[in-house]
C-alpha cells in the first residue's frame, strides 16, 4: 500500500512522453492514488495538463534524462514514446530503478531493427521479408532485392512518420529523404519491407501481469501514410487465425518480459498471420477500448505495471474510433463541431489539448459504441468529420 500523492509514502510514476495516450495513463494512475510526473520535450503536452508535476527536457539527451530521474527518484519509469535515450534507461535499471516493462524491452521496441531481428531471426516468428539500409545506395540495393512495391520506414519513428511505399527504383531517393525527415532520432538507417497483401491489419492488445498473460479481442484498423485514422473492436478473424495471432503475441511479449500492456500489430493474410511491430505500452488504435471494454487499455496497463491482478478483460459493446487531424501548423486554433458531433447517440469525444498543430497531427478522436461494429464505424467517422480545427483570422 502507499500514501496520498503528496505524502511521504506516495508511490510515484514518471512518464517519459506526454501525448494523448500518456494523458490517459496518468488519469488511470491517479485513480489508484499514484503521484504522477509527466516529461516531454515541449511545454503543456497533453499529459502534463493532468499530472501532479511536469518537466521539459530533451529525452534523447542521456545525461539530462539520468539527471532528472536521479533528482526525482520515481518508483516507476514509464516510456510512452520512442524518442528516448534507451542507453540511459539501461543504466538506470542497473541502478535499481523500475523501467516499464523492462529497459531491454524499451530499447528493442524503439528500434525497428532490434525488434525485427528478435522476432524473425531469434524467435522464428513469421514476418514480411526485409532488409536494412544505412545509405541511399544500400537502400537501392534492398529495393532491387525485394522488388517493388516495398515499404521504407525509419528505424525509429512513430505514427507513420517517414514511412513511404517505394513503387519504383526511381522512388528510392524520395523514400530515403522522407525517412530521414521523419526519423525520431539522429542517424541515417531504414528498414525496407516487402509489400504485404493482407486481408486485414489488427492490433492484439496483450497484457502481462501477476495473473499471467491475457488478450483483448482483436482491434481492426485502417492506416493512411502509416498512421491510424480509424479502428474498431471486435474485429472478426477465424478461430485458427486468432490462435496464431495469440501465439505470436505471447511469444514476442514473453521474450520482452516485464509487466504491462503491449500493442502487437499483425497482418492477417491468406497464408497466415505475419508479425509487424510491437509497442510495450498502450496503442493509438486501442483508444477504442475507452468505449468498448470494461477496462480500457490504459487501465489495464496501469494495473499490470503496478503489480495488481488482471484476471480478465471483456468487450461490453462493439465500438469504433475515428481521428481528427490538423492540416497546417500553428497555435491560434480551436476545435469546432463538438456540439454537432455529440448529437450522435452513444458517441464521445476526446480533445487532446495539444498546444501546437502540425499537418497530419492527431488533435482529437471520436468514439462511438453501437450494437454492431458497422454502425459504430459509421457513427465514429461521421462524428470525426463534424469536428474541425478552426483557425483564428
Amino acid at each position: 500500500m502507499w500514501g496520498a500523492p503528496f505524502s511521504d509514502h506516495a508511490r510515484t510514476m514518471l512518464l517519459l512522453g506526454s501525448g494523448e495516450l500518456g494523458k490517459e495513463v496518468i488519469i488511470e494512475a491517479q485513480r489508484l492514488g499514484v503521484r504522477t510526473i509527466a516529461v516531454d520535450r515541449y511545454e503543456h503536452a497533453p499529459a502534463m495538463q493532468v499530472a501532479h508535476e511536469s518537466h521539459v527536457i530533451d529525452m534523447l539527451d542521456a545525461e539530462a534524462l539520468k539527471s532528472l530521474i536521479h533528482q526525482l527518484k520515481p518508483d516507476i519509469i514509464v516510456p510512452e514514446i520512442e524518442a528516448i535515450a534507451t542507453s540511459a534507461l539501461l543504466e538506470l535499471e542497473e541502478e535499481g530503478y523500475h523501467v516499464v516493462p523492462t529497459a531491454r524491452a524499451a530499447r528493442l521496441t524503439m528500434d525497428r531493427e532490434g525488434i525485427r531481428r528478435l522476432a524473425a531471426e531469434e524467435l522464428g516468428i513469421p514476418t514480411a521479408d526485409y532488409r536494412f539500409a544505412d545509405s541511399l545506395d544500400s537502400l537501392k540495393e534492398a529495393v532491387k532485392e525485394l522488388g517493388t512495391p516495398c515499404v521504407v520506414k525509419p528505424l525509429m519513428s512513430s505514427s507513420g512518420k517517414g514511412q513511404t511505399v517505394c513503387r519504383t527504383l526511381e522512388d528510392a531517393e524520395a523514400s530515403w529523404n522522407a525517412a530521414l525527415e521523419g526519423a525520431r532520432a539522429k542517424g541515417a538507417a531504414v528498414i525496407v519491407e516487402s509489400f504485404v497483401r493482407f486481408d486485414s491489419e489488427i492490433t492484439l492488445l496483450t497484457v502481462r501481469s501477476v495473473s499471467g498473460t491475457i488478450f483483448c479481442p482483436p482491434i481492426g484498423h485502417i492506416q493512411k501514410d502509416g498512421d491510424y485514422i480509424e479502428s474498431w473492436q471486435p474485429h472478426f478473424i477465424s478461430e485458427q487465425a486468432l490462435q496464431e495471432a495469440q501465439n505470436i503475441a505471447r511469444t514476442i511479449t514473453d521474450a520482452l518480459g516485464g509487466y504491462g500492456l503491449f500493442g502487437v500489430e499483425l497482418f492477417v493474410t491468406e497464408q497466415g498471420i505475419l508479425f509487424s511491430e510491437v509497442s510495450p505500452r498502450p496503442h493509438d488504435t486501442g483508444m477504442v477500448t475507452m468505449v468498448t471494454q470494461d477496462l480500457s487499455e490504459f487501465a489495464l496497463h496501469v494495473r499490470a505495471i503496478l503489480g495488481f491482478p488482471v484476471p480478465s478483460v471483456h468487450v461490453l459493446t462493439p465500438g469504433a474510433s475515428a481521428t481528427l487531424k490538423a492540416d497546417r501548423e500553428g497555435q491560434s486554433f480551436t476545435i469546432g463541431g463538438v456540439h454537432e458531433a455529440l448529437e450522435i447517440p452513444r458517441t464521445q469525444i476526446r480533445i487532446f489539448g495539444k498546444p501546437l498543430s502540425k499537418p497530419g497531427r492527431r488533435m482529437a478522436v471520436a468514439l462511438s459504441a453501437e450494437e454492431d461494429v458497422e454502425t459504430a464505424r459509421i457513427h465514429a467517422k461521421k462524428a470525426a468529420s463534424l469536428l474541425k480545427v478552426e483557425w483564428a483570422e
